[in-house]
C-alpha cells in the first residue's frame, strides 16, 4: 500500500484539445518511444515476418488507420549483399496489389542477412510495407526527431522513400549521421535540404548521397557548421557546382574560404542568397560578378584586414550590391576576444554601412547586431529614407534598440511595421530568441531580459515557452543558457500560471529542466530553478513526463544540498512521484542507502527538535511510497535504523493522526514482506499496536490492525507481553466495531500481499481484517479496483473464501459483496451465484460519526514549500 495523501483529487486534463495537438501528441510519442515500440529482426525469418505485417497507412489529417504504426529492427546487408541503388526519380508509395514481399524488400532498401560473413547493423524500420505516410508527416516526423536529438544512422532509415515523401528536410542536428544512413535521400526528390552539424560525413559526401532528380533541382542548401574537409585534410568544394539550380546556400560556420567563394560565384548561376557567416572568408571582392542577382547576403561575425583600404574596398563592394533585399554584418561577440589576442582582423563598422544606405533602394532586412557605434542622427535618416521598404532592422547586443522611435508608437517616426530586435521590450526579445536560434551569445543575453521582463506576468504566455525550450534543448550543454532558461521557465509557469496551461506544454517545460537538471548537477541555483518549476500540483499530478528520471534527480539533489527551501522541495515531489512510479523503480530509487539515509537523517533531525512540519509529513510519505511492494527497500530501511526511529517517532507524537498513519503505513508494508515479520515483533511496538487498534480515527486503526493480521498469519509469535490469541481476538472485535468511511482512505498497487491472508484454512480475524480492507477499495474505487482483483487472480482466492466461509459470519458477507461488484462490474459472470442472480443487497453499514480524513494535499500547501 502507498500513501493516497499525494494523489490527485481531479482528473487529469486532456493531452488532445484539437487536431494539431493531437497530431503533435502523436509525433511526440513516436520520438520518445522509438526503440520501446521497435521489434528486432535479427535474421531471415523475423525479417520476413515485420516485411509482412497488416498494412498501415496516416491520412491527410495526421491520423492513423489500420491500427497503430509499429517499427522494426531490420538488419542492414553487408557491402557484399547490398542491392544496387534505388534508380533516380520519384518512388509509388506501396499498395497491397504492387509487388511480392521481395520486390518490398528491395524497395525499401533492405536485404537478407548477409551469409558472407560481413559486419551487419541494426537499423529502424516501419513494420508493415504498406504503410505510407506523406510528405508533411513525413517532414514533420524528420524534424521532431532531429530537434528531440534522437536523429542517428539507425533512425533515418525510417526515411526510406518506399514509406515516406520528403521534399524539404530538416536535419538539424545530423552530428551522428555518416553516408550509410544518408544515402536514403537518393529516393527522394528534394527541393530544400537543411544538414546541420554534419561532422561524421562531409558535405561532398552529402551531395554524392543524392538522386539525381535532387541534383538537378536542389533549391536551397544549409550545412551549416558541417565540414568540407575530407580525410586528406583538404577543404573540397567542388561538389557545390553540381547544383546548378541552387539560389539559396549557407555555408556558416564552416571552413569555407576565399577561393571557395570565387568558385561558387562562378559556378552557381542562379545564386540569390548566401550566407558565410563565421567562416573564413576576408574577401568579398568576387561577389562584384554577381551584383546583379545577388538578394541576401549574411556577413555575421565576418572579420577583414584592419587596414583602412581592405575595409573600404569591402564597403565598396557591399556599395555595389545594389539588389540587395537582406544584408547581415552584425558582430559575433564570442569570436571578438579570441581574435583580437591572435589576429588583427577586424569586423565592419555598421555605421558605415548605415551611412551608405541609399546604395540599397530595395532593402528590407538590415542585421547590424552587437554594435554600439551608431549615432542616434544617423540611424533616424537611416529609417527615414527607408521607411516604405524596410521591415526588419536587427539591433540585438546594442543600446541603440531602446530609442523612443523603435520602442514608443507615439514617437513621430515609429514604423508600426518594423520588426527590432534587441531588449528594448518584450517584443524585441522575442524577436531576438526566435531570429538568433544559432547565435548562443544572443540567446544567453535574451534569455536573460527575458527573464527580467517575465517576473510578474499575469497571463499565460505559450509562445514564450515555447521559445525558451527550444532554446534550452539546443544549446543542452551550455551553463549560461540553461541557467537563464530555467529561470525564465519558472516565471512563465509559477502560480495561477500552470493552471492554465496545456498539459504537453508543461511537459516540454519539465523535460528541458530536466536535462538541465542532469546536465549541471554542480549547480546549487541551477538546480534550485528546476526544484521551484516541478514542485507544483498542476505539473506533479496532470502533467506527463519521466517520473523516475525526475525522482532520482531529485533525491541526488536532496542529498547533496543542505538548503533548507531545496530540502522542503525536494521531499515533496518525491513524495508524490514514489506513488507513481512502478515497483521496480521504487524498488531501484528506495534501495540506495544514501537516498534512505538522508530521509531517515530528516526525520531524526524534526525528531530531536520535536517539529512537526510540512518537511516531515512528505519524508514519511516518501518513506511510505518507496517501501511498498518493495521488499529491497524495506531492508534497507531496517539495516539503516528505521524501525527505532519510527518507534521514537510514535512515542513522541502520540495521538498526532497524519504522523501515525504515515508510520503505520510503512511498517505495514514491511509486514507484507514474510521474510521481514520477525523485526516488528518488539514487544513494545505489540504493546503499542494494540493500543493504536482502538484508535477514534479509522485510519490509524486501519493501519495497526492491518500489522497485526499479517503478523498473526504466519511464522512464530515470538512477542511475550501478549498472546497472538489475545491480539487475534482484539482485531476481530475492532474489525467488527468500523464504521464504513466515506471516501477511500488507502491506495493500493496490488492484492497479492492479501490473498495468504484470505486463505481458506487461515484465522477468523486475519481473514476478516483482509476481505474488509478489499471490500473497501473495490466498493470505494471499482473502476480501478475491480479489474485489478481480477487480473491479479483474487477473484478465484474471494470466491474459495465464500465457498468456506459460514454464510453467518461478517467474513462470508463481506465476500459476497466484493463478487457481487466484481460481477456488476463484468469481471465475472452472473454464473458465479448458484441461482444465476445477484444476491440481494442489504446496504453498507452505518455511516460513522467520524469518517476518515480527507489526506490530499492543497495545491496552496504544496506551493508553499517553495517558500512563495
Amino acid at each position: 500500500m502507498f500513501d493516497s495523501s499525494v494523489m490527485s483529487r481531479t482528473a487529469s486534463s486532456s493531452l488532445v484539445d484539437n487536431p494539431d495537438s493531437l497530431q503533435t501528441s502523436c509525433l511526440d510519442y513516436i520520438c520518445q518511444n522509438l526503440e520501446a515500440i521497435a521489434v528486432v529482426a535479427s535474421d531471415e525469418a523475423a525479417l520476413l515476418s515485420s516485411q509482412a505485417s497488416p498494412p498501415t497507412a496516416w491520412s491527410a489529417s495526421g491520423t492513423l488507420g489500420g491500427g497503430s504504426p509499429s517499427l522494426s529492427l531490420a538488419v542492414e546487408p553487408s557491402e557484399h549483399t547490398k542491392p544496387s541503388p534505388p534508380s533516380s526519380g520519384w518512388t509509388r508509395p506501396y499498395t497491397r496489389s504492387q509487388a511480392t514481399l521481395e520486390g518490398r524488400q528491395s524497395a525499401a532498401g533492405l536485404a537478407r542477412p548477409s551469409r558472407a560473413g560481413g559486419p551487419s547493423q541494426a537499423l529502424l524500420s516501419f513494420g508493415s510495407p504498406d504503410m505510407f505516410i506523406h510528405t508533411d508527416l513525413s517532414e514533420q516526423l524528420l524534424a521532431r526527431i532531429c530537434e528531440r536529438g534522437r536523429m542517428t544512422d539507425e533512425v533515418m532509415n525510417l526515411f526510406q522513400s518506399c514509406q515516406t515523401r520528403l521534399r524539404k528536410v530538416q536535419l538539424t542536428e545530423a552530428s551522428k549521421l555518416t553516408t550509410r544512413s544518408l544515402r536514403v535521400l537518393r529516393g527522394h526528390q528534394i527541393t530544400h535540404l537543411t544538414t546541420i552539424g554534419l561532422s561524421k560525413a562531409t558535405v561532398t559526401d552529402l551531395i554524392g548521397c543524392l538522386g539525381d532528380w535532387t541534383l538537378q533541382n536542389l533549391q536551397a542548401l544549409n550545412v551549416a557548421k558541417s565540414t568540407f574537409v575530407d580525410h586528406c585534410k583538404i577543404t573540397v568544394v567542388v561538389a557545390l557546382s553540381k547544383l546548378q539550380h541552387l539560389h539559396t546556400l549557407n555555408v556558416s560556420s564552416t571552413e569555407f574560404t576565399k577561393t571557395s567563394l570565387e568558385m561558387i560565384v562562378d559556378d552557381l548561376p542562379r545564386l540569390e542568397h548566401l550566407d558565410i557567416s563565421c567562416t573564413k572568408v576576408s574577401d568579398i571582392s568576387c561577389l562584384r560578378k554577381c551584383k546583379h542577382r545577388l538578394k541576401s547576403l549574411s556577413l555575421y561575425g565576418l572579420r577583414f584586414p584592419p587596414e583602412s583600404s581592405a575595409l573600404a574596398d569591402v564597403l565598396e563592394v557591399l556599395q555595389d550590391l545594389s539588389e540587395l533585399r537582406h544584408l547581415d554584418v552584425s558582430e559575433n561577440p564570442e569570436s571578438d576576444t579570441v581574435l583580437q589576442l591572435f589576429t588583427s582582423q577586424v569586423s565592419i563598422r555598421a555605421e558605415r554601412i548605415v551611412e551608405s544606405s541609399q546604395s540599397w533602394p530595395n532593402l528590407i532586412s538590415l542585421d547590424i547586431s552587437g554594435n554600439n557605434n551608431i549615432s542616434d542622427h544617423v540611424l533616424q535618416e537611416f529609417l527615414t529614407s527607408h521607411k516604405h521598404t524596410l521591415r526588419f532592422l536587427g539591433l540585438a547586443l546594442s543600446d541603440t534598440c531602446k530609442l523612443d522611435l523603435l520602442t514608443s508608437p507615439d514617437h513621430p517616426t515609429y514604423n508600426a511595421n518594423l520588426t527590432v530586435t534587441g531588449s528594448g521590450n518584450e517584443a524585441q526579445v522575442l524577436e531576438a530568441l526566435r531570429r538568433y536560434k544559432t547565435r548562443p551569445c544572443y540567446v544567453q543575453k535574451s534569455l536573460y531580459h527575458l527573464f527580467r521582463l517575465t517576473q510578474n506576468y499575469s497571463t499565460p504566455r505559450r509562445d514564450m515557452i515555447e521559445v525558451v525550450t527550444g532554446c534550452a534543448r539546443t544549446y543542452k550543454t551550455v551553463f549560461n543558457i540553461q541557467m537563464a532558461a530555467t529561470a525564465c521557465l519558472f516565471n512563465l509557469t509559477k502560480g495561477d500560471l500552470g493552471k492554465i496551461l496545456h498539459p504537453r506544454i508543461l511537459s516540454d517545460t519539465v523535460n528541458v529542466n530536466l536535462n538541465a537538471m542532469e546536465e549541471f548537477p554542480q549547480h546549487q541555483q541551477l538546480q534550485k530553478n528546476v526544484l521551484l518549476t516541478i514542485c507544483s500540483d498542476r505539473i506533479l499530478q496532470d502533467v506527463s513526463f519521466d517520473h523516475f528520471r525526475c525522482a532520482k534527480l531529485v533525491m541526488d539533489c536532496l542529498c547533496k544540498w543542505q538548503d533548507l527551501s531545496m530540502n522542503r522541495m525536494s521531499v515533496a515531489i518525491c513524495s508524490i512521484l514514489a506513488a507513481k512510479i512502478s515497483t521496480k523503480e521504487t524498488s531501484e530509487l528506495g534501495s540506495h542507502a544514501n537516498y534512505m539515509e538522508k530521509l531517515l537523517q530528516m526525520v531524526k533531525e524534526r525528531l530531536e527538535s520535536m517539529e512537526i512540519d510540512i518537511i516531515l509529513k512528505f519524508t514519511l510519505s516518501a518513506l511510505w511510497n518507496l517501501t511498498d511492494e518493495s521488499p529491497k527497500t524495506c531492508s534497507v530501511f531496517l539495516q539503516e535504523g528505521g524501525m527505532d526511529l519510527f518507534l521514537q517517532v510514535l512515542d513522541a507524537f502520540p495521538g498526532e493522526i497524519s504522523i501515525e498513519t504515515k508510520v503505520l503505513g510503512l511498517l505495514n508494508n514491511i509486514a507484507e514482506v514474510k521474510e521481514l515479520r520477525f523485526n516488528l515483533m518488539v514487544d513494545s511496538f505489540i504493546n503499542l499496536l494494540s493500543k493504536l487498534m482502538h484508535s477514534k480515527h479509522i485510519d490509524v486503526s486501519y493501519f495497526a490492525a492491518g500489522i497485526v493480521a499479517y503478523l498473526a498469519s504466519s511464522g512464530p509469535w515470538t512477542a511475550t507481553t501478549m498472546s497472538k490469541e489475545e491480539m487475534t481476538e482484539d482485531l476481530c472485535h475492532v474489525v467488527s466495531s468500523w464504521k464504513t468511511p466515506k471516501d477511500e482512505m488507502v491506495a493500493y498497487r496490488s492484492f497479492k500481499p492479501f490473498f495468504p491472508l484470505m486463505s481458506v484454512d487461515q484465522s477468523y480475524a486475519v481473514q476478516l481484517w483482509a476481505t474488509w480492507a478489499v471490500h473497501h477499495v473495490c466498493t470505494k474505487n471499482p473502476r480501478r479496483y475491480c479489474s485489478m482483483l481480477k487480473e491479479q487472480g483474487g477473484s478465484e482466492v474471494i470466491l474459495d473464501l465464500l465457498k468456506s466461509a459460514d454464510p453467518q459470519t461478517r467474513v462470508h458477507a463481506l465476500a459476497e459483496r466484493i463478487i457481487r461488484e466484481l460481477v456488476i462490474k463484468g469481471c465475472m459472470p452472473l454464473s458465479v451465484f448458484a441461482n444465476g442472480e445477484l444476491p440481494n443487497h442489504r446496504g453498507d453499514e452505518d455511516q460513522g460519526d467520524d469518517p476518515a480524513q480527507d489526506f490530499f494535499m492543497a495545491e496552496e500547501d504544496i506551493l508553499a514549500l517553495s517558500g512563495l
